[in-house]
């Protein structure tokens, strides 16, 4: 199958480590991967902050990069929920609807598309999962405690995959870090009090890692972490699997 591999900006320009491990990990899956050189970001900030008008060119750069794969997929639950429910264009609507249908989040893709059922991986770490926002509660990654419906994850599915690795999982499970993109910014305490409540209850299971699928939830905790001299690191879960054994 043909795969197109979509690198939200703050990874592109940040964590690059995770757009090569996506691409790594769905390369050995299978998967025939291309990279649209001419991408740029979805829009997702400026329609968060209320000027959705303002990402109509971010639509239409991404429909002329997208279109005609089987599947897109990317790292990052957040930006693969405003493509689903966000992108339009105007001048190609039937391309728009094709894109939004076929988009997935990474651990969504290797469970519902690839149905993954075994990794060649290893992470000997004790790793905190943490459950973003857009993933758990948009695109239904993982179950919600306050549904009270049989509990799944397909974050926590695939890393139970990963040999030697320990998950442990903070008491408020599905809690928001408090990132919330341009909300940590016009936020900000709230957002900080948030995130230092996420890292306490990792940091009371002693883990090594916190890891998820949300780079830019990951971004927000490591700052907490590196402000307080804490040895938590950060890892994105594509990273994990596509650890070496």
């Amino acid at each position: 199958m043909q795969v197109a591999l979509f690198i939200p900006c703050y990874i592109d320009q940040f964590y690059p480590q995770v757009g090569i491990a996506t691409l790594q990990l769905l390369e050995k899956l299978g998967c025939d991967v291309s990279f649209p050189l001419e991408q740029t970001c979805c829009g997702q900030p400026m329609a968060n902050s209320g000027f959705a008008s303002l990402s109509k060119g971010c639509d239409a750069n991404f429909v002329e990069n997208f279109s005609g794969f089987d599947y897109i997929v990317a790292p990052s639950g957040s930006c693969v929920l405003h493509v689903k429910e966000h992108l339009q264009d105007a001048a190609h609507p039937e391309k728009a609807a094709n894109i939004r249908k076929n988009v997935y989040e990474l651990t969504e893709f290797l469970t519902d598309v690839l149905k993954v059922e075994k990794l060649q991986a290893r992470f000997p770490f004790k790793v905190g999962l943490h459950n973003s926002c857009h993933g758990q509660r948009g695109l239904h990654l993982s179950s919600m405690t306050e549904t009270m419906t049989p509990s799944f994850s397909k974050p926590e599915q695939l890393l139970n995959m990963v040999t030697d690795i320990r998950l442990s999982k903070p008491k408020r499970n599905d809690e928001c870090c408090g990132f919330g993109g341009t909300f940590c910014v016009f936020e900000e305490a709230v957002s900080v009090k948030m995130g230092k409540d996420r890292v306490a209850e990792h940091d009371d299971n002693e883990v090594d890692y916190i890891s998820g699928g949300d780079t830019s939830c990951l971004m927000h905790l490591e700052g907490i972490l590196k402000r307080q001299g804490s040895k938590i690191k950060t890892i994105h879960i594509a990273e994990i699997l596509n650890s070496s054994l």
